[in-house]
């Protein structure tokens, strides 16, 4: 049998809104969740969206659930290179030797105070929680000035927080 060659339409955006139910139900079978499928249809509707796309057969709506699961993959891939990151609270700060504890003021402002570079890697890193290529790409350096600058940083905010410490016991 022969294919016969169409020549490649483009994706009507008029023609979306056809087809979020079907989206919409496929990404809640991918994420197992109602508010992360609403997410995921709006963040794939919004990259098909960002210029014209061209269909090399008139199946729309294969077009649109391909585009779906690479959103999905994507940010899977995106989620798994990054740590486990929660809400840092007062009393989840750690204790020192001493018994006392440290605020998150007292953590942040040891941050302020470690020199541009250094602090620039921890932030990136340990606060925003971007892996060492992401944080590289963002702060348009290699992967290992970012891997030497964060052993740096965190050295001399390990030196602040200790050294800090007895002052403010006494």
């Amino acid at each position: 049998m022969t294919r016969t060659a169409t020549a490649p339409r483009l994706l009507a955006p008029d023609s979306l809104p056809d087809h979020i139910d079907q989206l919409y139900r496929a990404a809640w079978a991918l994420c197992g969740s109602r508010y992360d499928a609403e997410d995921l249809v709006q963040e794939t509707l919004a990259q098909v969206l960002k210029k014209p796309r061209f269909l090399r057969d008139n199946n729309e709506i294969g077009y649109l659930l391909r585009a779906l699961r690479n959103t999905f993959n994507n940010r899977y891939r995106s989620a798994a290179s990054r740590p486990v990151t929660r809400e840092l609270f007062e009393n989840d700060a750690p204790a020192v030797d001493d018994g006392s504890r440290l605020s998150a003021r007292e953590i942040m402002e040891a941050v302020a105070d470690v020199p541009d570079p250094y602090r620039d890697a921890v932030i990136a890193v340990d606060i925003l929680g971007l892996s060492y290529r992401e944080a590289a790409r963002s702060l348009r350096a290699r992967e290992a000035t970012i891997t030497t600058r964060l052993h740096r940083g965190r050295q001399h905010l390990a030196r602040r927080l200790l050294d800090d410490e007895p002052d403010s016991a006494s």
